[in-house]
């Protein structure tokens, strides 16, 4: 189904271009050797390069060139052999240099494609036009002092691969679907961490409008640095809405760069938007072309791993697995292990049912990211022995899971403490069933004059009776046999 915004007069179709801003994963910046961690101290992880010191000259770190080709590699795109490192010349106060060190004309990686899946289960390609390497500014603060705005180079000069695709997208969940997988890709190929939360992966949306039927392109707005799915699904939103109301109330659409306020969600005007004449490339006079070799290219692709596309549909026909579950599995290289740890002991519709529902399910309601997950496999699988064991029952086990997930205990431990088990001693049970059939003569009689459909409220009362802990097969054959008497 077509994603369209019906004006007063017309009707109107989005077009949306994304430039992804993957930092890389590496130890070191991309032209000096200063760290790169999360979270140290403000500016203390500047070098004299970084700082832009006179006579300071930058050298390239082969390791962000080795994650760019390989990331170029797993969208299946043209490793460019000679690349240039240009200077993008602009003014911001945590940009020392006064220009950025990027990539213009000649990229270190060409076209390529990646496959998403849209609403209705259709496959749709999205075409990327380049990803070339660049290093990130710092970062200015302006909530730490009364009246002065503070700078923190940390991150000038880490490495980022900017991901352009071609104006293919034309809804916002296209958008948010075709980033989650540009990042799974990139955390499956380990060469970005992809959290979106640390600014490590972030998006900024192209977004256009233009009548129903029209080839040619409206005026686009860049919104930048949007940091969850969501919000840029809520941005282009808000974005499309208002640039079809400003051409049906006769008005025209301005190119400028917006910022999207996740509170309001309204996107606000940043600046107007600069074109590439406006930033007056030049190859940078320090670095000389990046030449590569074919053999280094070839000795990095196979490292490659399974990619998830490729994960997900081996899921599908090896294991069976519904497409929106595989889906889920493959959406982290940590879901995936944590899934493939479970399989190896149990079922996979088993497996994919206690992870994807019950435990997501739990995660989602308390808010738990993976990351911080208490619930390790083997803890998972621990619970699912003991239900295979019959130990307890699957009602049992998800009251242990609640447990498991806020304090990480260990499933046997939890059911040894609380005196869970199932059980299944005979004598025990027709205790049970013998006072649950006293206690409701009348149903025994309506029973035995032939409405069957009673005996599900007779289990009903022995699992309740036994606080859950009755062995439900033991409970169905012991029933039958007694309710025939």
């Amino acid at each position: 189904m077509t994603y369209t915004i019906q004006g007063k007069n017309n009707t109107y179709e989005i077009v949306i271009g994304c430039e992804i801003h993957a930092q890389v994963a590496s130890n070191s910046k991309l032209f000096s050797r200063a760290a790169t961690e999360f979270g140290a101290p403000q500016n203390s992880q500047v070098s004299l390069i970084d700082a832009a010191l006179p006579g300071m000259l930058p050298t390239i770190n082969e390791e962000c060139v080795r994650q760019a080709v390989k990331t170029g590699l797993g969208i299946n795109a043209k490793i460019n052999l000679r690349s240039v490192f240009d200077r993008k010349n602009y003014f911001y106060a945590d940009l020392p240099q006064g220009y950025q060190i990027s990539q213009y004309l000649d990229p270190i990686v060409g076209e390529g494609a990646v496959e998403i899946t849209l609403e209705n289960g259709d496959k749709k390609t999205v075409r990327v036009e380049r990803i070339h390497l660049e290093q990130d500014a710092g970062k200015s603060i302006h909530d730490q002092h009364p009246s002065l705005s503070l700078i923190d180079l940390n991150r000038a000069g880490v490495a980022l691969m900017e991901i352009v695709s071609k104006p293919d997208i034309n809804s916002p969940f296209e958008a948010a679907e075709y980033v989650k997988t540009i990042r799974a890709i990139v955390r499956a190929l380990e060469t970005c961490d992809g959290d979106m939360e640390k600014g490590n992966l972030r998006c900024d949306a192209n977004v256009s409008v233009r009548k129903v039927g029209e080839s040619k392109l409206g005026t686009r707005c860049e919104i930048k640095n949007l940091n969850s799915t969501r919000n840029i699904m809520r941005a282009i939103e808000f974005e499309a809405a208002r640039q079809v109301e400003i051409i049906e109330n006769g008005g025209s659409i301005d190119q400028e760069t917006r910022l999207f306020d996740a509170l309001t969600g309204e996107t606000r005007t940043m600046r107007s938007k600069e074109d590439a004449m406006d930033y007056r490339y030049f190859p940078d006079p320090d670095l000389p072309p990046l030449v590569l070799s074919q053999e280094f290219v070839e000795e990095i692709r196979k490292t490659l791993p399974e990619l998830p596309s490729a994960k997900k549909e081996r899921y599908i026909r090896e294991l069976g697995i519904p497409e929106y579950d595989a889906g889920v599995l493959t959406m982290s290289s940590e879901i995936t292990a944590y899934f493939e740890e479970l399989i190896k002991k149990h079922e996979p519709k088993i497996s994919v049912t206690w992870l994807t529902v019950e435990l997501f399910g739990r995660m989602n309601k308390l808010g738990i990211d993976f990351e911080n997950l208490k619930v390790k496999a083997q803890n998972l699988i621990e619970l699912l022995d003991l239900i295979k064991s019959g130990e307890i029952s699957g009602k049992i086990a998800k009251d242990v899971l609640d447990v498991m997930v806020e304090t990480g205990e260990s499933a046997n431990k939890i059911v040894e403490s609380k005196g869970l088990k199932q059980v299944s001693d005979t004598s025990a049970i027709e205790k049970i069933i013998e006072d649950v059939m006293t206690k409701n003569q009348s149903s025994v009689d309506e029973y035995r004059s032939g409405k069957d459909k009673l005996f599900g409220f007779f289990v009903g009362q022995v699992m309740k009776e036994s606080k859950g802990q009755a062995n439900p097969s033991v409970v169905n054959e012991l029933l039958k046999k007694k309710l025939a008497a």
